[in-house]
Formats: structure tokens, C-alpha cells, sequence
């Protein structure tokens, strides 16, 4: 879900699965067209589809079952931090992501109908305030702007060319950083303010 390649020795470790039950795994899904798989010499990396595979994905971590009980400090801190803020594939989730869309819907930047997200010409200045170029994601071959179901808030964040070019503007401008290992990211303090002063989000 943080959208890069991952060796299937790696996988089968996060998993805690054996290298064998990984291996199977991944077969299946390659097969079924929702992974993909890049070959190096005698090595696999695998990696999601696509953003659609990832809104799937998310939308079913909401129907499943409560995750097990937290067992360690180390359990609940990187639960937290997931729920917090988090990618989704290409573009932000959890309470940063979700707070994004809010934003953005409360300025009129976005319409929000039924949960589905939609950008008109009229709003187009806002979101460039931001620093996004809307003509230039309209060229991108995907939708524009899509919702995507968070599975931690239960409420939609934003997905599609908006959703990734958010995200990206996040990490260039050093408002968010990744944290090792996980597809979490942290809130940066210059983050923080520019959250508290263009969106009117206060978000530790």
C-alpha cells in the first residue's frame, strides 16, 4: 500500500508467513492482475496494480474484522501512527488525509456529493492557491479527482491526480516525512502551520 516494489522474502517477513506461503500468495495474485511483478536477474519485486487496487483495498480494511488486540507498546504506537497519517498507495490517509478533504469541501475547493468528490472550473483557483496545477493533472491519463473510502475514519480522503499531487507536494515541501518501514508518515512542525494557516487544520 505504499506503492513501491517489495521483495517477496520481505513480504513473507511482515506477514509472518513462510517464504513458500508468500511465494503462493503472490502467484495468485499476479495471476489475478492486482499485483505486478518486476524481474532483476534471479530476483522478484512486487507491487500493487495500480491506485484502484489500493482504493479496493482500503474500502475492505473498513468491512474487515477489528484487528486483534495490541499485545506491545510497539503494537500500539505503529497502530496510532497508521491512523494518524498515512499513504494510501499514492495519496494521504487517516486523520491527515481525511482532515485534507474536509478542508478543501469547507473551502468550496472540492464538492463533496454522496461521498464522491468533484472539482469544477469555479474552483480550480483554489486548489492553484495551493500550489497544484490543475490543468496539468486534467492531461494525466486518470480521473482528476476520486474519493477513497478511509478505513481508520470512515470517511472519504482524496484520491485520483488531485490526491497524488497532494501527497507529493506534502513530501517535496517537507510538510510530511516517511517513517522507516511502514507506510505511516509524520506531520513535520512547518507541516503543522502551513495545515493551521492555508486550511484552517490543526493536526499534531
Amino acid at each position: 500500500m505504499d506503492g513501491t516494489h517489495h521483495a517477496a522474502s520481505e513480504l513473507a517477513n511482515e506477514a509472518g508467513v513462510a517464504p513458500s506461503t508468500a511465494s503462493a500468495h503472490l502467484s495468485a495474485l499476479v495471476e489475478g492482475g492486482l499485483v505486478t511483478v518486476d524481474r532483476h536477474g534471479r530476483q522478484r519485486h512486487f507491487r500493487l496494480e495500480g491506485p484502484a487496487v489500493a482504493r479496493a483495498l482500503e474500502t475492505l480494511g473498513g468491512l474487515a474484522a477489528a484487528p486483534a488486540s495490541i499485545s506491545s507498546l510497539r503494537e500500539s504506537i505503529a497502530r496510532r501512527q497508521l491512523a494518524t497519517a498515512r499513504t494510501c498507495y499514492d495519496h494521504l490517509a487517516g486523520r491527515l488525509g481525511v482532515a485534507i478533504a474536509d478542508a478543501l469541501v469547507k473551502r468550496g475547493a472540492l464538492l463533496s456529493k454522496d461521498g464522491v468528490f468533484t472539482v469544477s472550473e469555479a474552483r480550480e483557483l483554489l486548489i492553484s492557491r495551493i500550489g497544484i496545477d490543475v490543468d496539468e493533472l486534467r492531461k494525466a491519463r486518470r480521473a482528476l479527482v476520486l474519493s477513497c473510502s478511509d478505513w481508520t475514519e470512515g470517511r472519504p480522503h482524496v484520491a485520483g491526480a488531485l490526491g497524488r499531487a497532494l501527497s507529493a507536494l506534502f513530501l517535496e515541501s517537507g510538510w510530511i516525512r516517511r517513517r522507516g518501514g511502514t507506510r505511516a508518515v509524520a506531520l513535520t512542525e512547518s507541516g503543522a502551520a502551513w495545515l493551521r494557516e492555508h486550511l484552517g487544520v490543526e493536526l499534531r
